[in-house]
């Protein structure tokens, strides 16, 4: 039977709300496509970001990168709204700032990263605003992690 490829509009639409209220204005929509398949046979898949490699792009005459979501139906479909959410985001962080091609891999994007980032993607929304400058995850955990070691030094004192 084969994989078929459907355009995702709905994906779409919510990748657009992500990236205006976190102020990912490095991603440039109008340059990452949004496709829906049904029929694949990977087992723990519910989504995947695929980049247009550098020397793909040269040939193509194409001057920035190009990004794909793909949703597989049969999984994400079936997520609840917030998880829906969760993975949209999480296919979105592994889009560099750059926007050239590359990709953030696994050891920067994972579930603990887009816990953070869709907890304070909520909490923009909930409060109708939006990110004041793009939210930098990493940045965000630097920090955390250099208040978890001075709460540490101080219950020593």
């Amino acid at each position: 039977m084969g994989i078929k490829y459907f355009s995702a509009d709905d994906v779409k639409k919510e990748a657009e709300e992500i990236v205006r209220v976190l102020n990912w204005n490095y991603i440039d929509l109008s340059n990452v496509g949004f496709l829906r398949s049904k029929g694949s046979s990977s087992r723990g898949t519910i989504a995947r970001c695929h980049a247009l490699g550098k020397a793909m792009q040269l040939a193509m005459g194409r001057t920035t990168g190009f990004y794909l979501v793909e949703v597989i139906s049969e999984k994400f479909d079936k997520l609840p709204r917030d998880e829906q959410t969760k993975t949209i985001i999480h296919e979105l962080m592994h889009i560099p700032k750059t926007f050239g091609g590359g990709f953030i891999h696994h050891d920067m994007v994972h579930e603990d990263t887009v816990k953070i980032v869709f907890e304070h993607y909520t909490n923009l929304k909930l409060n109708f605003q939006t990110s004041p400058i793009p939210f930098n995850v990493k940045k965000h955990l630097e920090e955390k992690n250099r208040q978890r070691v001075f709460r540490k030094e101080i219950r020593w004192f």
